[in-house]
């Protein structure tokens, strides 16, 4: 079976463990990603560090860092080269790029299908509203990261086959429990972007109200850094919280590591809701670092019992949870253990890939 995925979030390195286990499971596979792509933390660049059993090939970018009318030139070349069965469209089916993918495989004979993580039900103006149904209405298959993302589809009217798979998942050899505990103080670690929608400033002042000894770690970049660090002295915490900034996915194994217990604190807007939360949730939950969540969108359905739900924006309730495993490291090692098992059983890229394959035997009968 041949394949071409087109994926700008296939340039984070870590995330191309999937497109080798995908391989392994007898694709040939294509994928095509842009040199870079552009969003709130700045430009992020294609780190080539899987590319075992396929090829990874760079395609010019156009408006890069626009969601919705992002483009790629050449494509056409390339699918009418490597002749498909197959084209994997890792987009929105509203986007511009989707759109595009889409026309380029129907012409090259190839079936398709996109992904989505949309989990709230939004109408679009045209032409996205217009571009939206033709993909639904032309599209061969779709996978959803969520079951609330795909009850989005079928509530607009896509009547073809939903594939549930997270789109990406977590490699337990390379995110594992350490086998001793540095003499640390007990360590917070949150890894988003800055901007409000994460939390970061609940998260914050959460840690604030702690007291004893504590130390955070707070890793990604974003337009609210300069807001966030002014609030760190303000509560005159700056001793105990250090921004990281932007950390390569192949060094986040090292980075999680140092974590005692990782916070997911996003908040729902009007337009927005967790999607899934940071790949760095199951990333903590396969390194055997507890989780605390809030509830926003699909935050609880990732943790499940193995972690910790707050209600998100409560800071008291946030800060009581972080309490209570910082004092009862029993508690914190039974959320570990139990973290590291649904990992295992729920978001290896070996799984996920497994379900991307029996997508596409789906999709071609």
């Amino acid at each position: 079976m041949r394949v071409v995925m087109i994926s700008k979030a296939c340039i984070v390195g870590i995330y191309q463990r999937k497109l080798e286990a995908i391989a392994r499971r007898g694709i040939e596979l294509l994928v095509l990603v842009p040199p870079s792509w552009k969003d709130e933390r700045g430009e992020i660049l294609l780190e080539r560090a899987y590319t075992d059993g396929y090829r990874l090939q760079v395609v010019p970018i156009m408006f890069n860092g626009n969601f919705h009318v992002h483009f790629y030139r050449g494509i056409g070349r390339y699918l009418r080269d490597f002749r498909p069965d197959i084209v994997h469209i890792d987009e929105e089916p509203y986007n511009l790029s989707c759109w595009q993918a889409l026309y380029h495989a129907r012409r090259a004979g190839a079936k398709s299908l996109f992904f989505s993580w949309q989990n709230i039900l939004r109408d679009y103006p045209p032409p996205f509203a217009w571009g939206e149904r033709w993909v639904l209405d032309h599209v061969d298959h779709a996978i959803a990261g969520t079951e609330s993302a795909a009850r989005v589809w079928r509530d607009k009217g896509y009547q073809g086959a939903i594939s549930v798979v997270a789109q990406f998942g977590v490699d337990p050899s390379l995110f594992h429990p350490s086998e001793t505990r540095p003499d640390r103080p007990f360590t917070i670690g949150a890894v988003a972007r800055l901007v409000p929608e994460k939390g970061i400033e609940v998260l914050i002042r959460a840690c604030a109200a702690l007291g004893g000894a504590w130390r955070a770690r707070i890793v990604g970049g974003g337009p609210e850094r300069a807001a966030l660090e002014s609030l760190v002295f303000e509560l005159g915490v700056a001793a105990h919280i250090e921004f990281v900034g932007q950390v390569a996915s192949v060094h986040m194994p090292a980075l999680m590591s140092s974590f005692d217990v990782l916070v997911v604190p996003s908040l729902t807007r009007p337009n927005w809701k967790e999607q899934f939360g940071p790949r760095a949730t199951v990333e903590a939950m396969a390194a055997g670092v507890a989780v605390i969540g809030s509830d926003s969108g699909a935050i609880a359905d990732v943790i499940g019992a193995a972690g910790v739900i707050v209600p998100e924006g409560n800071i008291t309730a946030l800060t009581d949870a972080l309490r209570r495993l910082r004092d009862d490291p029993y508690a914190r090692g039974l959320l570990a253990t139990a973290g590291r098992m649904r990992a295992l059983d729920r978001y290896t890229y070996d799984q996920v890939a497994a379900e991307t394959v029996d997508a596409y035997n789906r999709m071609l009968g």
